[in-house]
C-alpha cells in the first residue's frame, strides 16, 4: 500500500460526510473530476472500495465506515497539532471556527465579531449557524472549535462555560398590550406559536408552559423567530422570544411585548468546546468577549423596552 496523504483523507472525509461528489468537491474547493481521481487513487492504494456509487449519491461500504472512523481520528489529531502551535502564541491569531444557534446568531454576532476584531486583529473568525444537535456533532468531529448554545448540553467530552442569562418574553398582538399577562399554564390553552422541531428554544418554551414536547401545535410553527413575530402581528397567536431578539424582531410588527411574573422564564447562554482542545486558554478569552457582548446586547434590549414608557 502506497503512503496515504492527508489531502486524500480530507477529500475522503468530505465525500463520506456529504454523500455526493458535487457537494464534497465544492466543500473542498476542487473540481468534481479531481475529487473523483483522488478517491479512486485512495481506493487503489487500499486495494478495496470505500464507497458504493449510485446515480444520485454515494454511500460508504462496510470497510468505508470503519475507515471513516479512523480517518476522522487522524484528521482531528492533525488539527490538534495546529491548535497546539496556536496555543503557544500569546495572542489570538489564525482561523477560529465558531458555531452558533439561530436564536443567538442574528442578535449577538454583530456586537461580538466587532469586539473580537478590535481586540484580536489577526484572528480570522469563521461562523457556522445551525441547530444544537448539528453543532454538537461538528464539534465532536473537530469541524468547529467552539459553539455558542443554550446550556446545559451535558456532553462529558465538552467543557461548558455559562456566560449570561436572558429572560424569555411574551409577544402578543398590539391590541392586547393592556391585557393581563397570562400565567404559564394559561398558555396551554392559547395558540402558542413555536419554532420547528430541533430548536432548543422550542423545547424551553414548551417546558415553561408545561407542555409535552410531542404535543401538536396545529401546524403553527416557524423556522425563525422573525416568522413567529410576524405571525403574531397577523393575529395568529402568541409566542415567546429571548430578550436580545426584541429590538430586532418587534420593531416592524404590530405586536406588544410583556414580561411574565416571577419567576420569569430564562435561558443560560454559554460556550462549549472539546475538553481535549489545546485552544482551551484562548477560548476562555473568546468566552469573556462573548460575555461582554451578550451583556451589552441585553442591556440595549432592556433600554429599548423601557424607552416608550419614559
Amino acid at each position: 500500500m502506497r503512503n496515504l496523504t492527508l489531502k486524500q483523507l480530507r477529500y475522503f472525509e468530505a465525500l463520506a460526510r456529504h454523500g455526493h461528489f458535487g457537494r464534497a468537491a465544492e466543500a473542498c474547493a476542487i473540481s468534481q473530476p479531481a475529487l473523483s481521481v483522488q478517491i479512486k487513487d485512495l481506493e487503489a492504494s487500499l486495494g478495496t472500495g470505500l464507497f458504493e456509487r449510485g446515480p444520485r449519491a454515494v454511500r460508504l461500504t462496510r470497510f468505508g465506515e470503519e475507515f471513516a472512523l479512523r480517518a476522522r481520528e487522524i484528521l482531528r489529531a492533525v488539527d490538534d497539532l495546529g491548535d497546539l502551535a496556536r496555543a503557544a502564541r500569546e495572542d489570538l491569531a489564525g482561523p477560529l471556527r465558531i458555531g452558533v444557534i439561530p436564536t443567538i446568531a442574528p442578535y449577538l454576532l454583530p456586537s461580538l465579531l466587532g469586539a473580537l476584531t478590535r481586540r484580536h486583529p489577526r484572528l480570522d473568525v469563521h461562523v457556522r449557524e445551525t441547530l444544537t444537535p448539528r453543532l454538537v456533532q461538528e464539534l465532536d468531529e473537530g469541524r468547529i472549535d467552539t459553539a455558542l448554545v443554550a446550556l446545559p448540553v451535558s456532553e462529558p467530552a465538552f467543557a461548558e462555560v455559562a456566560l449570561f442569562t436572558e429572560r424569555m418574553l411574551l409577544v402578543r398582538p398590539a391590541g392586547e398590550a393592556d391585557a393581563p399577562v397570562p400565567a404559564p399554564e394559561a398558555l396551554r390553552g392559547m395558540r402558542l406559536l413555536l419554532l420547528e422541531e430541533g430548536h432548543c428554544f422550542r423545547d424551553q418554551a414548551l417546558s415553561f408552559c408545561n407542555i409535552g414536547a410531542g404535543r401538536p401545535q396545529e401546524g403553527l410553527e416557524g423556522s425563525a423567530l422573525a416568522t413567529l413575530v410576524q405571525m403574531v402581528g397577523a393575529g395568529l397567536g402568541v409566542t415567546l422570544i429571548p430578550e436580545m431578539a426584541v429590538p430586532v424582531e418587534t420593531r416592524s410588527a404590530p405586536v406588544s411585548v410583556a414580561r411574565f411574573a416571577a419567576p420569569e422564564p430564562a435561558r443560560t447562554v454559554g460556550m462549549i468546546w472539546r475538553r481535549s482542545s489545546p485552544l482551551a486558554g484562548q477560548l476562555m478569552q473568546v468566552a469573556e468577549a462573548v460575555r461582554e457582548a451578550g451583556e451589552t446586547v441585553r442591556d440595549a434590549a432592556l433600554a429599548a423596552e423601557a424607552a416608550p414608557a419614559a
